[in-house]
């Protein structure tokens, strides 16, 4: 068996996929856990008119996705299962406006997310991922960590 270099697409793949898991990480453990504590953020939750155990739900999504993702673990199927959790994000910030500068935050951070989770699901992994995705039904099959002999 040979060993190849990943290419510059499998690191760029890579680069996406440890920020997006740094961003989700950081949303459940530095906003809602320790921010707004986990019983705040549940309040907020009813407070739109959802079940306050959405809140928790979101929480262990955005904490075990986040890692998932930062560990290179079917990176793009936990990139797709935490599209809900961005759909919500994006549906609770949509009448504050655009920028997400806006009183509340607005629905451009969101809607940015969801962007680069569909991208990851359509790279892949990247390099240096634990267990590599399978591939999505449709397109081509999961990159590897090296060009294809031809």
């Amino acid at each position: 068996m040979t060993r190849t270099t990943p290419t510059p697409e499998a690191y760029g793949a890579l680069l996406l996929r440890v920020s997006l898991g740094i961003m989700f990480i950081a949303h459940s453990v530095v906003l809602k856990w320790m921010t707004f504590t986990l019983a705040g953020t549940a309040q907020y939750f009813e407070s739109l008119g959802l079940p306050a155990f959405l809140a928790y739900a979101t929480f262990w999504a955005e904490f075990i996705g986040g890692a998932l993702l930062v560990l290179g673990v079917q990176s793009r199927w936990v990139s797709l299962a935490l599209l809900p959790v961005l759909f919500g994000a994006a549906w609770v910030h949509l009448g504050n406006g655009w920028v997400f500068s806006s009183t509340g935050g607005g629905w451009e951070y969101p809607l940015y997310l969801i962007v680069l989770s569909v991208a990851q699901a359509f790279l892949g992994d990247g390099a240096h991922a634990l267990s590599p995705s399978r591939s999505l039904p449709f397109g081509r099959p999961a990159p590897t960590l090296g060009r294809a002999a031809a």
